[in-house]
């Protein structure tokens, strides 16, 4: 009773007469939730619930592969998807990459940085066809961001591919949070 009156003492005619104490509430429940809600609050402070990225590579053949992508993220945030191929005396030839084509799926894309030459499709791969570059160092930038709507991660792999077959391969996975 919020007026500090007992059941007991209201006329019996009152529609409150018969309805029960509510039982004693215990403060624990409640410490649980703040505590909760502090380690939530701390973790957002820290950066431990944006976007965490990882670099994986690779190397044979007298090339190295790297890629720098997002392995935790939110969706609506922009995240990396770097990736570097060195070849030592540089590249005699087009540079060919084939990215699994459902990864992209979580992804808004703004673009492509260098753009392909070429871009084909042959089964879950999409084949990028770059011109050599200059120099021992091949840089590629997908400008992206997840898509508001995704809620679940996607994994892929990228293939550096020379003389039409694979000759490195990275695999990945993005995990989305709420």
């Amino acid at each position: 009773m919020t007026d500090g009156r007992s059941p007991d003492s209201l006329p019996s005619d009152s529609t409150l007469a018969n309805v029960p104490a509510p039982p004693a509430r215990t403060p624990v429940a409640r410490r649980i939730v703040l505590a909760l809600l502090t380690l939530v609050i701390l973790a957002a402070a820290a950066g431990l619930l944006g976007v965490k990225s990882s670099t994986v590579s690779t190397s044979g053949g007298g090339y190295e592969m790297k890629l720098e992508y997002a392995a935790i993220a939110r969706a609506g945030l922009d995240v990396p998807f770097d990736l570097t191929l060195t070849h030592a005396g540089g590249f005699d030839s087009d540079i060919v990459l084939a990215v699994t084509a459902d990864y992209f799926d979580i992804f808004e894309h703004q673009g492509v940085s260098p753009a392909p030459d070429t871009e084909t499709s042959e089964g879950s791969m999409v084949y990028l066809t770059f011109p050599a570059p200059q120099g021992e160092e091949f840089r590629m930038a997908y400008d992206v961001y997840i898509q508001g709507s995704s809620q679940v991660g996607a994994s892929g792999e990228v293939w550096l591919v020379v003389d039409d077959e694979p000759l490195l391969r990275i695999s990945f996975t993005t995990v989305l949070v709420p």
